[in-house]
């Protein structure tokens, strides 16, 4: 998945109000205010001064004409922006780069499940598999990822609708995509969301299969990479 246009580089000033941040474009002195599309705490990627990529827009209907893409953290580059998770493994999903999700002759993205829910994909023919992905950027050591970064009811939510799905006879997969390039493992974070966490264990004693992929990201773009060991 390549950005839509070239992506410009820069210093973090802020980031505030959860979906905002102050950005010093490299040349400049006065800082642009970008739109942060990650609902999450960003646990070690928000710091001042880290350096960032932006993305400009010039869509009139937009009321931010700058989006924060991409930040340097622990030497690597990481995705920011949970939307683009999706975006990537529909392009995986397309291609056949994820054997267990290979083999079925329709794929449909947000699609209306469970109580007020859309799950991400969901694959058809033979059968039907519901896939959830979730966009991991956490990395408190080095080489692993970790999930949630902060408490996530939406995601203890979404796993008690996918283990609905499989005690309805149907497949349920949980994608973990690790927007960095050094991801060597990953763990759930029981520390910061120990509900989230023993929700995921019971369900995947119920027959969901997790899985976890690590990203290649680079200034133009962001790919599906290697697939990650994941601790018990």
């Amino acid at each position: 998945m390549n950005f839509a246009t070239p992506l410009v580089p820069g210093r973090l000033v802020r980031r505030y109000k959860r979906f905002l941040a102050d950005v010093i474009i490299d040349g400049e002195t006065e800082p642009v205010t970008a739109h942060c599309a990650n609902p999450g705490s960003m646990l070690g990627l928000a710091t001042p001064g880290a350096r960032v990529f932006v993305e400009r827009s010039d869509d009139p209907k937009r009321k931010l004409r700058w989006s924060w893409r991409l930040v340097e953290a622990a030497d690597t580059l990481v995705g920011i922006d949970t939307g683009y998770a999706n975006a990537v493994v529909a392009e995986a999903l397309a291609a056949g780069r994820i054997p267990e999700l290979a083999g079925f002759t329709s794929t449909r993205a947000e699609v209306a499940y469970g109580t007020g829910s859309r799950v991400d994909f969901l694959l058809e023919g033979p059968g039907r598999c519901f896939l959830e992905v979730k966009s991991v950027t956490l990395s408190r050591r080095p080489g692993l990822a970790e999930f949630p970064d902060s408490v996530t009811a939406r995601g203890t939510k979404h796993l008690g609708e996918l283990v609905a799905e499989i005690d309805r006879g149907h497949r349920a997969v949980l994608l973990y995509l690790v927007q960095r390039n050094d991801a060597a493992a990953f763990a759930p974070a029981a520390d910061i969301d120990p509900a989230y966490v023993e929700a995921f264990q019971k369900a995947r004693a119920r027959g969901l299969l997790a899985l976890c992929h690590a990203c290649t990201v680079t200034p133009a773009g962001i790919t599906l990479g290697r697939p990650v060991p994941m601790a018990d």
